[in-house]
């Protein structure tokens, strides 16, 4: 799990990782557009993260299990990190953190959002009710199955993201979600079959 983790928690780096331009003439890229996938995919993936955090938090105070509680402590902090990191990047461009525009548009997708599911792979809130009304194993196992959905949508979306963005230090963040949350999901897949469960169709 220190692996997973480390992948998350490595990148901060990233945000200052650009080169350097050579000779004093050069000058500073044109921030992108507030309709681009450089801001679209801040966006997004810092309100996709914000539930995971949600969720990480509602599952650390409904069981005991230390791997369960330490797997949602990793998200909390990793998710949480990486968030602070998309907003850095709209605060650097000068682009509001909201918009009028429908999640994921920029990357032509047509999710009709749904009982506070504002994206693929995002729980619902009677889903959320449910997380909250459950205790041990039962927790673990729902919690774990809602997360390997949300973290699927996610990589798929960070994954948009690599292919069509053109803000290196954001693709380089992207592609780390992507390889992390890959990870992470056979890493929960793992733990439901401990628990005599299996990821939720």
């Amino acid at each position: 799990m220190a692996a997973v983790v480390a992948l998350g928690l490595g990148v901060p780096a990233l945000v200052s990782g650009s080169t350097p331009a050579s000779g004093s003439a050069a000058t500073a890229p044109a921030a992108p557009a507030t309709d681009s996938a450089d801001a679209g995919f801040a966006r997004d993936m810092a309100t996709h993260h914000q539930q995971a955090i949600d969720m990480s938090f509602i599952v650390r105070d409904r069981t005991q299990d230390e791997a369960v509680r330490g797997f949602a402590f990793d998200i909390i902090n990793t998710q949480a990190n990486q968030r602070g990191m998309l907003m850095g990047f709209l605060d650097q461009w000068g682009l509001s953190q909201s918009t009028t525009a429908k999640p994921m548009a920029w990357m032509g997708h047509t999710y009709e959002a749904h009982d506070g599911s504002l994206m693929p792979g995002m729980a619902t809130n009677t889903e959320l009710d449910k997380l909250r009304s459950l205790s041990g194993r039962d927790a673990e196992v729902f919690f774990l199955q809602l997360m390997i959905k949300h973290h699927r949508a996610g990589a798929e979306m960070a994954q948009a993201y690599v292919d069509a963005g053109t803000n290196a230090p954001e693709k380089r963040l992207a592609q780390g979600m992507v390889d992390a949350q890959h990870a992470e999901i056979q890493l929960m897949t793992d733990m439901l079959a401990e628990r005599g469960a299996q990821p939720a169709p």
